[in-house]
């Protein structure tokens, strides 16, 4: 008989460790669920309105350099394409299939050119790295008490669109904001399947050196726009 390896013993002992079915775990999974949303619950007392959510979101964001402005879903994109024009975004990535994309692409300005991410990124890395002076994505979901934008990057918008273009534009809609990080996973049910990647943006991207010299855009874009949409009846936050 041959004798066993190290590696065939370190496995033998790890399936040995992992039980025959997984009814035993249920209970404890579950009621340490239970306990994680006692303890938040708890610390988090009653649920903010989404106006307190959406100025919680605007300070967060704004404390971490981020421009935001918070308004109706009628008036944002003929402030964002006289935001872009006056920023001299000439080339604007987008994803105009979503009805966002759409409705920025008819308020631009004709001197801004808009580009689908509908090419491999093989095709025109080169022009996507220089050329391209923005990005326009419209977030899953935002996280209030630290400013943070929740990306479920696609197809059309893949998370290379909020990363290479060194300004970012991102849309959030009030109705889907989230006190915090656990409110968000329990909402949104992340249990039940998570996508391949999110994002989560809290503002530029930032770096410092071992003096703590803070520089943007070393990693990402260099500026965040923030479009907080009103998406409720009356455009009223309740």
């Amino acid at each position: 008989m041959t004798a066993m390896t190290a590696r065939e013993r370190m496995l033998g002992r790890l399936r040995a460790a992992v039980p025959t079915s997984g009814s035993t775990l249920a209970p404890d999974t579950a009621a340490l669920d239970r306990r994680i949303d006692d303890h938040f619950d708890a610390r988090r007392g009653a649920r903010p309105s989404v106006a307190a959510l959406v100025e919680s979101m605007q300070a967060a964001l704004s404390a971490s350099h981020a421009e935001v402005l918070c308004t109706d879903a009628a008036g944002w994109p003929a402030w964002v394409a006289s935001r872009l024009a006056a920023d001299g975004v000439r080339r604007l990535l987008l994803d105009t299939g979503r009805p966002e994309g759409a409705a920025l692409a008819r308020a631009l300005p004709a001197g801004i050119a808009t580009l689908d991410f509908d090419r491999p990124i093989e095709a025109w890395k080169a022009e996507l790295f220089d050329t391209v002076d923005a990005g326009f994505t419209v977030a899953r979901s935002g996280l209030a008490a630290t400013g943070t934008l929740v990306l479920a990057p696609d197809a059309g918008s893949p998370r290379t669109m909020s990363l290479v273009p060194p300004v970012h534009i991102a849309l959030v809609y009030a109705s889907t904001l989230h006190p915090d990080l656990h409110s968000a996973v329990r909402a949104e049910r992340w249990t039940d399947g998570m996508p391949t990647n999110l994002v989560m943006v809290s503002g530029p991207s930032k770096t410092s050196d071992i003096q703590q010299t803070l520089a943007y855009g070393a990693h990402g874009p260099r500026q965040l726009w923030v479009v907080i949409v009103n998406d409720l009846v009356g455009g009223h936050a309740q």
